[in-house]
C-alpha cells in the first residue's frame, strides 16, 4: 500500500510509525489475513437464512411448495416486455406480498428479468430507528453500472399463451425463447428450442418482504408454561421454521448493524441446464472454472462471496471476497456458451452445485449430462437478471459489453512497465531510480507514489521535506518520455487547516453516519471522512482538486492510483463501512456497497478530463476496488499478494477471469507486494508480468528493494530481456486493447474463449492466447522448474516464437518445451502475423515513431493473417478518424496490407499525428515456416502507392527442427499505405 522504503526516515516520521504501530494494533487487521475478520455464510444472516431456506425446500422434495405465482390475470405482454405481479404466499390464510416483475426482451438478444416489491415502491413502509433511509429497494444500479443495450425488442412475439403461463419468442431470427410458468412461478430460457438456463427451477426464490417488527412479551419462565402474544392488525407470517435473530439487527466484530429496514435480501436458483463449467464472478483468488461449494473433494464449503473488502495477504484456493465484484457468470460446455448478469450492487453470495441429469437426456441436447446449479443470495436492492444466450463466448463478452461498457482505450504509455514501491522516499530517490533504468538499459514508462509522499497523510499535499520540489520531478521524468503516478485515496484525514476536508465538510459531501451526521472512521491518517461520490455536488468538487493550480506539483505527466475505495475502514466491521451508513440520495451504505469503489473511480476519471481547459488526453487511473462497468475508466490490479510460488502461479487464473468478466486491464504485484522475493522467482514473474495485461512492479515497505537494476546477474539481463520482449510487442498488445475497446474481448485470452469446442481445454487457466495475435505463452509458475507442459488445443502447426523451432504438436495433447531461467515458453500458431517494433527504447513515449518489423508465421494452408491498430496513443483524436488499422494477409503467395476498415485514406483530414506517421514505415518482415521454393530467392518487389520497389530477401532453409524462414529487409513501405509483395 504506502510507505518510506529503505532510505532514512525523517524523525517525524519515525515518530509517525511507532505511534502508527499502536493504532494498528487497535484499528487495523494484522499482516497476514484473518479469516475471523471476514464473515463467513452463517455468519452473515440474510446468506444463513437463504442457505436454510434452500436446505429446507431441497429435502422436502416433490413435497416442497414454492410460495411464489403468477396470476394470469395481471400477466400482460406488449411492446418487447411481459408485466405481471408474482404473488408471494404468506400464510396459511392466504395473505399475500405482491412483487411486480417485468422481463424486457432486447435487441441485442438479451432478456432481463426485474423483480421489485410494491409495498416497497409505493413507500408504505415504516423505518425504524428514526432513519432517513430511503424506503424504496435501491434501484440506482443500473445509474453507474448500464450505458447501453436496453432497447427493447418491439418484433418479440407470443408463441403460445395459456392459463399456466406464456412462451415468448425473441433474438435473432426469433431463435431464443421465454417460457414463463405461473404457479410455481419459474422461467426457462431456450436457444433453438433446446432449454439453457431456468430460473427458480429448484424453487429457491426467495424475497423477503418488508414486515414490521412486533416485539414480543418475554414468557415467563416457568416450566410448562408458553408466553402468549395478542394478534396483532397487521399481519405478520413467522413460520416456526424461521429464524428471526438477524431480522431487527445483526453483530459481528463489536459492531452492531441497525437494519431500519429489516429483513430484504433477494435469492434465486439458477440452473444452466447440460452445462458443467462455470466462469466469472470475480474477485476471488480461485480456479478459472469455477468449484462447488457445498463440499466434498477438491470443493469449497462455503458459497462464493461479492463483498468488496480490503482483505491483507489473502489465502489462495478460496471462495473468500476480495477487492471487486463483477456478478457476471458465464456456462459453457462443448460449441455452447450462456451467462447471467446479476444486477446488484450489495452483499452477494454465490452457492454452486453440479447435478447429474436423469431425465430426459435428449431434451437436453448431445452430449449433456450435467446441469450447474447456482443459488445467488442478495442482502437488498431489487432482483434484476440480464440472461444471455449466446451461443460463443465471444457472443455473450459482446452481449454483456453492450450493457456495461468495454475497455476504455488507455494511453499508450500505461501498458509499458511501471515501477512502483511504498514508497519512493524523496524527489531525489524518485529522479536516482529513473537515472539507474537508464543506466542498466532497462526501459520502463511510469514511476509510482505511495501515500508518504504527502504532507502527513493528507491528500493533495506533498511532504515538503522530501519532496521538495516535485515540479522538477515531474521534468525530469518527463525528458525521457516517462511518467509520475499518484495516490488518491476517498478518506480525507480530519484535521483544522486542511483545505480538503474544510471543503468536503462545509459542503456536506461526506458519507453520514446512520443518524445523518459525517461518518468518521480510522484509516492511513487517522480519524478521516470520506467523499461520497454518488453525489453529483462531490464529483464536480473532487474535479476542482485536481487542477494544475490547486493540486500543485503535478503536471499534465501525472496520472493517478486510487487505492482503498472498497472503502477501507481500519475500525469498521470487516474492515469497511457500517451498512447503515447513509449515502446522497438516502441509500444505505448495504445498497450500494460493491458500486461504491466505481463511483470514486469515476470520479477521479472525471476530474482527470478536467485538470485544464483544452487539455483533452485520456486518462489513466487505476483502481483496487471495482464493480461491473468499471472498465470505461482505467486499470485494476489484485491487491496485496504475497512474494510466493503459489501467489504468482494463482495470478494467472485471477487475471484471466477478470478479462472474461469484461474487466481485461487488470494485473498483479510482480514479485509480490508483502515478503521479498527470492532471485528465481522473481525472474519467474516478471517474465509473466510480461503478459499481464497491466504490468506494474510494487513492494511493500517492509520489503527490500528490488527494482531490476539491483538485482545480479545473471537475473538483471533475464527481467530486463522480459521487459524488452513487453515493450516490442506494444503494437501487438495495443491492438488487444483496441479489440477490447471495441467489443470488450478479453485481452489474455483463456482456451474456452478461443477455442470452445475442444473440451481438453475447458479447466485449464494456466496458459493463454494474447489477443487474436496466436501467440501462446505458458509462464513458468514453480520453482526449479525448466520445462513446460503447453496443452495444444488445434491441429494447426505452432512454432517456438524465439527459435522458430516448428514443435511436434498434437491436437489435444501436452507439449513439453525447454524453459530454462532466462526464457519463457511462446508460442506462435500458424497463420497469424504479429506486428512489433525492434528498436529497444526507454520507453514507450520515445517508440512512437520507430518502424515495425511484422512476424509472419505460415499456417499449414499455406496463409496468414493479422492486424494493426495505431494511434497517437494519448488523446480522443481516434473517434475524428485520427487511427491507422491495417489488415495483413499472406495468401496465393502475396503479402498484403489494406485498411482493416475498408477506410478511403483521402476520406480522412490528417492531423499532426497522422502526417507524422507518413514517417513510419514496415522495415522487416520475417517469414517462418517459409516454403522451400523461395530458397532461391534473392529479392522481392514491394508495391505500394503506385510504386515498384526491390528488396532483399533472405532465406534461411530448415535445419534440425527449426523451420526455415525467410527475412525481407527494408521493405520501407509506408505502415499506413496500402502495399503488396509478391513471392511468386
Amino acid at each position: 500500500m504506502a510507505g518510506a522504503g529503505s532510505g532514512q526516515l525523517s524523525p517525524r516520521w519515525a515518530g509517525f510509525l511507532c505511534l502508527f504501530a499502536i493504532l494498528c494494533s487497535l484499528f487495523m487487521p494484522g499482516v497476514a489475513v484473518k479469516e475471523n475478520d471476514f464473515k463467513k455464510c452463517h455468519q452473515s444472516g440474510f446468506c444463513k437464512r437463504n442457505r436454510d431456506y434452500a436446505k429446507n425446500a431441497i429435502a422436502l422434495g416433490s413435497e416442497w411448495k414454492a410460495p411464489y405465482k403468477i396470476p394470469s390475470e395481471l400477466a400482460s405482454f406488449k411492446d418487447g416486455q411481459f408485466h405481471a405481479t408474482i404473488l408471494k404466499t404468506l400464510d396459511e390464510q392466504g395473505n399475500t406480498a405482491q412483487l411486480p416483475i417485468t422481463v424486457s426482451f432486447l435487441k441485442s438478444g438479451t432478456a432481463r428479468v426485474t423483480v421489485d416489491e410494491k409495498k416497497r415502491q409505493d413507500k408504505d413502509i415504516e423505518l425504524r430507528h428514526n432513519s432517513g433511509a430511503r424506503k424504496e429497494r435501491y434501484n440506482e444500479a443500473e445509474k453507474w453500472t448500464i450505458v447501453g443495450g436496453l432497447d427493447v425488442d418491439k418484433d418479440a412475439k407470443v408463441s403460445h399463451q395459456s392459463e399456466t403461463g406464456i412462451k415468448i419468442q425473441y433474438g435473432p431470427n426469433l431463435a431464443f425463447e421465454a417460457d414463463i410458468n405461473y404457479e410455481p412461478y419459474s422461467i426457462e430460457f431456450k436457444r433453438d428450442g433446446v432449454a439453457q438456463i431456468k430460473f427458480n427451477d429448484r424453487g429457491l426464490l426467495n424475497m423477503e418482504h418488508w414486515r414490521p417488527k412486533i416485539d414480543k412479551p418475554e414468557p415467563e419462565k416457568k416450566e410448562g408454561e408458553e408466553g402468549q402474544e395478542e394478534k396483532k392488525d397487521e399481519i405478520v407470517e413467522v413460520p416456526p421454521t424461521e429464524d428471526e435473530s438477524t431480522w431487527w439487527e445483526e453483530t459481528f466484530g463489536g459492531n452492531t448493524d441497525s437494519k431500519p429496514r429489516g429483513p430484504e435480501s433477494v435469492a434465486l436458483d439458477i440452473t444452466f441446464l447440460g452445462y458443467e463449467h462455470v466462469y466469472g464472478i470475480p474477485e476471488h483468488a480461485g480456479p478459472l472454472s469455477l468449484k462447488e461449494t457445498h463440499g466434498g473433494e477438491g470443493n469449497y464449503d462455503e458459497p462464493y462471496r461479492l463483498y468488496n473488502a480490503d482483505v491483507f495477504e489473502y489465502i489462495l484456493d478460496s471462495p473468500m471476497t476480495l477487492y471487486g465484484a463483477i456478478p457476471f457468470m458465464q456456462a459453457h460446455r462443448k460449441d455452447s456458451t450462456v451467462g447471467v448478469f446479476w444486477l446488484n450492487a450489495a452483499e452477494t453470495w454465490v452457492d454452486i452445485a453440479k447435478a447429474k441429469e436423469s431425465k430426459n437426456l435428449l431434451a437436453l441436447g448431445i452430449g449433456a449430462k450435467t446441469n450447474t446449479q447456482t443459488h445467488w443470495i442478495s442482502e437488498s436492492g431489487l432482483m434484476d437478471v440480464f440472461v444471455f444466450l449466446g451461443p460463443t463466448p465471444q457472443d455473450i463478452t459482446k452481449s454483456y459489453a453492450e450493457l456495461t461498457g468495454t475497455t476504455a482505450l488507455p494511453q499508450e504509455f500505461s501498458i509499458g512497465y511501471h515501477q512502483c514501491r511504498w514508497n519512493y522516499v524523496s524527489d531525489d530517490d524518485v529522479k536516482e531510480v529513473d537515472r539507474k533504468m537508464d543506466r542498466y538499459h532497462i526501459p520502463y514508462d511510469v514511476i509510482w507514489l505511495d501515500i508518504e509522499y504527502t504532507d502527513d497523510k493528507k491528500y493533495f499535499t506533498w511532504d515538503n521535506d522530501m519532496f521538495k520540489d516535485p515540479i522538477s520531478m515531474g521534468k525530469h521524468l518527463d525528458q525521457h518520455g516517462r511518467k509520475l503516478v499518484t495516490i488518491i485515496d476517498p478518506h480525507i484525514k480530519n484535521t483544522g487547516g486542511y483545505h480538503v476536508s474544510d471543503e468536503l465538510k462545509s459542503k456536506g459531501l461526506a458519507v453520514k453516519n446512520k443518524d445523518g451526521n459525517d461518518f468518521d472512521g480510522w484509516c492511513w491518517p487517522g480519524s478521516s471522512h470520506w467523499i461520497d461520490a454518488f453525489n453529483p455536488a462531490a464529483i464536480k468538487w473532487w474535479t476542482t482538486l485536481f487542477n494544475y493550480d490547486k493540486f500543485k506539483g503535478t503536471m499534465e505527466n501525472t496520472f493517478i492510483w486510487n487505492d482503498m475505495n472498497e472503502p477501507s475502514v481500519f475500525n469498521g466491521p470487516e474492515v469497511t463501512m457500517p451498512k447503515d451508513n447513509l449515502h446522497h440520495g438516502g441509500w444505505e451504505h448495504r445498497d450500494v456497497h460493491n458500486v461504491n469503489g466505481m463511483t470514486f473511480h469515476n470520479a477521479t476519471y472525471e476530474a482527470m478530463l478536467s485538470r485544464k481547459e483544452g487539455e483533452l488526453k485520456r486518462p489513466f487511473v487505476l483502481t483496487r476496488s471495482f464493480f461491473a462497468g468499471s472498465q470505461r475508466l482505467g486499470a485494476m490490479w489484485t491487491g496485496d499478494n504475497q512474494a510466493s510460488w503459489e501467489h504468482l502461479g494463482a495470478s494467472i487464473p485471477m487475471i484471466l477471469a477478470q478479462g472474461i468478466s469484461g474487466f481485461p486491464f487488470s494485473g498483479a504485484d510482480v514479485g509480490g507486494f508483502f515478503g521479498n522475493p527470492e532471485l528465481e522467482l522473481q525472474s519467474r514473474w516478471y517474465q509473466a508480468g510480461a503478459f499481464y495485461p497491466f504490468f506494474r512492479g510494487h513492494a511493500h515497505i517492509d520489503a527490500r528493494r528490488r527494482e531490476p537494476f539491483l538485482l545480479a546477474e545473471p537475473y538483471r539481463s533475464i527481467i530486463t530481456s522480459a521487459l524488452r520482449l513487453r515493450y516490442s510487442l506494444l503494437p501487438a498488445w495495443y491492438t488487444a486493447f483496441y479489440h477490447a475497446n471495441q467489443d470488450g474481448s478479453p485481452i489474455i485470452r483463456p482456451l474456452y474463449w478461443t477455442h470452445p469446442s475442444e473440451e481438453g481445454g475447458f479447466n485449464i487457466d494456466d496458459q493463454f492466447f494474447v489477443g487474436s495475435t496466436g501467440l501462446l505463452v505458458k509462464p513458468v509458475v514453480e520453482k526449479d522448474k525448466r520445462t513446460a507442459d503447453i496443452y495444444i488445443p488445434d491441429d494447426e502447426v505452432y512454432y517456438d516464437y524465439f527459435n522458430y523451432k516448428k514443435l511436434a504438436t498434437t491436437k489435444g495433447k501436452y507439449l513439453t518445451v525447454g524453459a530454462p531461467l532466462e526464457s519463457i515458453p511462446v508460442l506462435i500458431r500458424g497463420g497469424h502475423i504479429v506486428p512489433r517494433r525492434d528498436i529497444p527504447r526507454r520507453s514507450a513515449q520515445l517508440m512512437k515513431f520507430d518502424d515495425y518489423t511484422l512476424v509472419v508465421a505460415i499456417g499449414k494452408n499455406g496463409q496468414a493473417e493479422g492486424e494493426l491498430y495505431v494511434d497517437d496513443g494519448e488523446t480522443f483524436d481516434y473517434e475524428k478518424g485520427q487511427y491507422i488499422h491495417r489488415k495483413f494477409k499472406l495468401e496465393d503467395s502475396t503479402l498484403s496490407s489494406i485498411d482493416a476498415e475498408g477506410r478511403d485514406a483521402k476520406s480522412v483530414e490528417e492531423g499532426q499525428w497522422l502526417k507524422l506517421m507518413h514517417g513510419v514505415s514496415v522495415d522487416k518482415i520475417i517469414v517462418i515456416g517459409a516454403p522451400s521454393s523461395w530458397a532461391d530467392k534473392k529479392e522481392v518487389e514491394v508495391e505500394s502507392e503506385g510504386k515498384k520497389t526491390s528488396v532483399p530477401l533472405d532465406y534461411h532453409k530448415a535445419e534440425g527442427d527449426r523451420a526455415a524462414f525467410a527475412i525481407i529487409k527494408r521493405v520501407g513501405a509506408r505502415i499506413g499505405a496500402d502495399w503488396s509483395i509478391s513471392f511468386a
